[in-house]
Parts: C-alpha cells; sequence; structure tokens
C-alpha cells in the first residue's frame, strides 16, 4: 500500500470520529421527534458524514483529518472544487468505490495513491500539502 493510501485511510478514520461524535449529539436530539431506528442507524450517521465533509471541503479543501495527515483535495485542472464535484466523489465512495475494489484490487491505486476510482470520476486529485 502506498504512503499516501496510508495516509488517506488515517485522514478518514479521524473524520469518521469526528463524525461519530457529532452523531450522538444530533440523535441525542433526535430521538425524541423521530423513533425509527432504521434512521438513527442508517440515516443520521450518512448524513452527518456528508453534512460535515462537504462544508470542509467546500471551505478550505480538507478535511480535520485531512488537515491532519497533511493532505488536501484539490481540483485536476486546478479551478476550485465544486459542490458537485464533492458530492459526486462523496456518492461514489460510499457506493460504487467498495466494487471497483473488489474487481480490482491491483488498479485500485493511480498516481501513488493521489487518485482512487471516486477521485477519478468526480475529477479530483488528492495532494501532499
Amino acid at each position: 500500500m502506498e504512503l499516501m493510501t496510508k495516509k488517506r485511510t488515517a485522514a478518514f478514520l479521524i473524520d469518521t470520529a469526528v463524525s461519530t461524535a457529532v452523531t450522538f449529539g444530533v440523535e441525542y436530539l433526535l430521538r425524541k421527534k423521530v423513533k425509527n431506528e432504521a434512521v438513527h442507524a442508517l440515516v443520521t450517521p450518512t448524513v452527518v458524514l456528508w453534512a460535515l465533509e462537504y462544508a470542509q471541503l467546500r471551505k478550505n479543501g480538507q478535511t480535520i483529518g485531512y488537515k491532519a495527515m497533511g493532505l488536501a483535495l484539490e481540483n485536476e485542472d486546478g479551478r476550485p472544487l465544486s459542490a458537485g464535484q464533492i458530492i459526486k466523489r462523496m456518492a461514489y465512495r460510499d457506493t460504487i468505490s467498495t466494487f471497483d475494489y473488489l474487481k480490482d484490487r491491483q488498479a485500485f491505486e493511480q498516481q501513488h495513491g493521489q487518485r482512487l476510482p471516486h477521485d477519478s470520476f468526480a475529477g479530483t486529485v488528492v495532494k501532499q500539502k
């Protein structure tokens, strides 16, 4: 596994930990209003993770995890990240990207871990800051 991929994995784990802490607070507030456990188990964690990631990437191209690991997400052509790119990247990563990995593990990493399939799909690249 490439060093960049290891850093990206660590950054995602940090972001997931932050998201989990925020999710506990949100669930505490929602429990009184929403009684459906499926919402608390599936919808709330996903919405919180995506909302935090979107806000952070849109503002400065880094999440808390990326900043801690010295990484930044950039548009492959140098322009600022668009809202559509960020959403496409998150959706692809959390759905189809898993199947890409299972299909062809050897080709999963491109450009020494700077581009994973969801980066190629969204037109983004992760760089060392």
